[in-house]
């Protein structure tokens, strides 16, 4: 989208969160009459069904999606949808409404075409989410995942209720389910990445996933969304309790509290790492679950994604599915498009 650069150091002047709110806002505007819905689809949107992708028992239109943290509360998954993304991963959502941590809380790095959030898991919490979701048209074109989050305050031994509340509640709502133990921002959340607590979360979640799936009639994903800054042992363990308890697939990866390579004079600012200097850790980590599993659990890939190459390479190294977020801040709305249409012109060759 030849604009978009002008856009883009207009939205840079603003802070970070309200140049998101404000683009939100500005999509959400632009989609919001069949003439302009139009107009977005055939800019940004390549349709067609020469890219599906089957995995974890759905049908994807294409391999990209939007990654969770982009659109919290679902204010704009339709329109977000027109821009060509096979999936829309909403959230991640709370049972209850929470703040998050205190403003400011996100940093761009421009020079390493990054950005680091501390977000804390700021949203609207689940009912006003499943409020906005129920209107939602029952048939749609992309695949909608819900991910999922502890509440802030929330003891880590009851983690799982939290957890097995949102399955309950959301749910009927989403084509699969996204639990996230790796976010660096939210004190505690990335021990539930140990043995010890995975063995009392993952059998209570997928115990009530069941119980939603019989409800509706239908199956219900579950996947789990890992960190980036995990030991190889570590995450060994992790991956033997996912196949040994069922889980459907993994999310890999979250953001990093890595600082690796920065040019940027803020680069210490605390929070999670995204962007650019995520791609080689992400890779890297993708490709070791597709090795250790035998390509039993599918991958999707999110972290470094900023055009059409890395989004190659990422599903080279093993992710069927793959998800973007920062490289959306850097790159504007034409991204999806970019990629898709590099994807299908190699899929010619």
């Amino acid at each position: 989208m030849a604009i978009y650069p002008v856009l883009r150091s207009l939205l840079f002047r603003l802070d970070p969160e309200d140049a998101h709110h404000l683009a939100l806002a500005l999509l959400r505007v632009a989609a919001s009459t069949p003439p302009s819905r139009a107009w977005l689809r055939r800019q940004f949107d390549l349709a067609g069904r020469d890219q599906q992708v089957e995995c974890c028992g759905l049908t994807f239109r294409n391999p990209l999606g939007l990654a969770a943290g982009y659109d919290k509360d679902g204010r704009a998954v339709a329109a977000l949808a027109l821009l060509g993304f096979g999936h829309i991963e909403v959230g991640t959502v709370t049972p209850q409404a929470q703040p998050g941590n205190p403003r400011p809380r996100i940093v761009r790095l421009p020079a390493d075409r990054a950005v680091i959030n501390r977000m804390g898991f700021p949203n609207r919490g689940a009912q006003a989410l499943r409020a906005r979701l129920a209107r939602m048209p029952r048939e749609r074109d992309f695949v909608l995942g819900l991910n999922l989050g502890k509440g802030r305050d929330t003891p880590l031994e009851h983690a799982h209720e939290d957890y097995c509340a949102l399955v309950g509640d959301l749910g009927e709502a989403a084509d699969y389910l996204a639990v996230n133990i790796s976010s660096p921002n939210t004190q505690g959340l990335r021990q539930l990445q140990s043995r010890t607590y995975l063995d009392q979360l993952l059998p209570a979640v997928l115990g009530e996933r069941d119980r939603v799936a019989r409800r509706r009639g239908r199956s219900l994903p579950v996947l789990v969304k890992l960190a980036p800054d995990l030991t190889w042992p570590e995450l060994d363990e992790i991956l033997d309790r996912l196949l040994a308890h069922g889980v459907e697939g993994v999310i890999a990866i979250n953001t990093t509290l890595a600082r690796p390579g920065l040019h940027s004079p803020r680069a210490g600012e605390a929070g999670g790492l995204s962007g650019a200097p995520l791609r080689e850790r992400a890779r890297e980590v993708v490709a070791y679950i597709h090795a250790h599993t035998e390509a039993q659990l599918p991958i999707i890939g999110v972290g470094g994604i900023m055009g059409a190459d890395d989004a190659r390479r990422m599903l080279e190294a093993g992710a069927l599915l793959i998800q973007v977020y920062t490289g959306l801040v850097y790159s504007g709305p034409g991204l999806a498009r970019e990629i898709l249409t590099a994807l299908r012109r190699r899929e010619a060759r």
